[in-house]
């Protein structure tokens, strides 16, 4: 096999949070994810699981998001899944808008202060 035959699968970005708990309430309460993982005692370390996208929750304590988009979510129904996030008060860092490179997104911040751009093809 040579390395043009190579084939990359999904990809789950680890994402720190200080509090896993909390994120994990807003990962599964607020965008609809379920836990399909928990590894520690405490809980250190959990993956959830939506459809094909995967996230893998770190705990970091003291941690703070960085000033810019940690994960990106490609979803079916953009404007819906916005529509939730307002509704659960979860902070909209970028309104939700028509971009020029074809996508309609907006980005939400989860309750570590993680960007999580949120999007789907025009």
């Amino acid at each position: 096999m040579s390395e043009d035959d190579i084939r990359y699968g999904r990809m789950a970005p680890g994402i720190g949070v200080a509090d896993i708990d909390r994120a994990v309430a807003f990962y599964t309460g607020v965008l609809g994810f379920a836990v399909t993982f928990r590894n520690g005692t405490p809980v250190i370390f959990t993956i959830v699981e939506r459809d094909a996208a995967e996230l893998h929750l770190l705990l970091a304590p003291g941690h703070r998001g960085p000033a810019f988009n940690v994960a990106h979510l490609f979803v079916s129904d953009v404007d819906a899944l916005h529509a939730r996030c307002v509704a659960a008060g979860a902070p909209i860092i970028k309104a939700l808008a028509d971009k020029d490179y074809g996508m309609r997104a907006f980005v939400v911040e989860d309750p570590d202060g993680n960007r999580i751009d949120i999007g789907m093809a025009d």
